[in-house]
């Protein structure tokens, strides 16, 4: 049994950026599992744009973080002790552990899992069959709902969540034109995912790449930043087009007030619909979903890249990094 549980506490509301400043550390004793308990020890921690809202003081979809709580992660990690007929040792389980090494869980209302078949990858099961790969699946199809020869625009599109989500709407027959901030990672949307186009929108004019690649229009746009790009988007969208707004990355570290799109009334002229979602409400349907993701990925025709940082200590200057854009797909930290 191991006798330390090493821990990152929120400890201060960020300010601007995210820094490391605004975490702590502590080493606790590793918790023990009662009856009707299974203790799991993590393997791999996930660093996502979320988790930045999470240290405000403000509710949204989830409750805010207290000073001097254990900062909120979704994980995966293995089952070393239980009393669970259902959760036997060496199981693979993934979870909102946070940022520790141990966690204990009845596998339902104390810390809930989702239990992962034997032989998972526990880099893909924290990827594209964990909570961004649900939130791609269900964003995409669900809302985007691409169709053949359409076209599809994905901002964000070399992160964990959009990266995937072009490959959907690519699987539905879909022309797709990712955007990313270096031209490796353009080059990797292209050569690696098979997206038909990428535009760095970092040294491009984005606006006039958009109006060159979609002719006829965006059928689908899937946002993942907000800001000037959502309004680019906006102003190319084609009849009864999709918006789906599935983040904002690009206000997440903003001070002051936020601008709201100036193109939003092309909605009426266009007839098309722009709408937000949450994935946690699909939560019923993820073990349908990542059947038919499993199949895909044995097919060919799904991939997960992981930029994977060792260490446990690394933890929270690998957040400040997600913000800094250090990752190609999904970014998490081994432990």
């Amino acid at each position: 049994m191991p006798n330390d549980n090493r821990q990152f506490l929120l400890a201060a509301r960020p300010s601007g950026m995210v820094k490391t400043s605004d975490f702590s550390f502590q080493t606790v004793a590793t918790p023990e599992p009662g009856p009707g308990e299974a203790l799991v020890k993590v393997e791999y921690l996930s660093l996502d744009p979320s988790m930045r809202g999470q240290m405000e003081n403000r509710a949204d979809y989830v409750a805010p973080l207290e000073i001097g709580d254990v900062m909120r992660a979704g994980g995966v990690g293995r089952v070393i002790r239980s009393d669970l007929p259902e959760l036997p040792e060496g199981t693979l389980v993934g979870g909102t552990f946070g940022m520790q090494e141990y966690v204990v869980t009845d596998g339902d209302k104390k810390v809930p899992v989702r239990r992962y078949p034997d032989g998972t990858d526990p880099q893909a099961a924290l990827g594209v069959f964990g909570v961004t790969g649900m939130t791609a699946y269900f964003g995409m199809l669900e809302l985007g709902e691409p169709k053949a020869g359409q076209t599809v625009v994905v901002s964000g599109a070399a992160g964990a969540t959009g990266s995937v989500a072009g490959q959907l709407a690519r699987i539905k027959g879909a022309r797709v034109i990712g955007m990313a901030g270096t031209d490796e990672k353009c080059a990797w949307l292209t050569d690696k995912l098979g997206f038909d186009a990428a535009i760095n929108y970092k040294t491009a004019d984005v606006g006039a790449e958009l109006t060159r690649l979609c002719p006829k229009g965006i059928d689908v746009y899937f946002d993942n930043v907000g800001g000037e790009i959502l309004d680019l988007c906006l102003a190319r969208i084609a009849n009864n087009a999709r918006v789906v707004i599935c983040g904002g990355i690009s206000r997440y570290n903003a001070t002051g007030p936020i601008p709201g799109p100036k193109n939003y009334f092309n909605l009426v002229f266009r007839r098309a619909r722009m709408e937000g979602f949450i994935v946690l409400d699909y939560q019923d349907r993820f073990p349908d979903a990542i059947e038919e993701m499993r199949g895909w990925a044995e097919q060919g025709l799904l991939s997960q890249e992981a930029t994977v940082v060792e260490g446990f200590e690394k933890l929270p200057e690998t957040l400040v990094g997600l913000f800094q854009g250090i990752n190609t797909g999904k970014l998490m930290v081994k432990l």
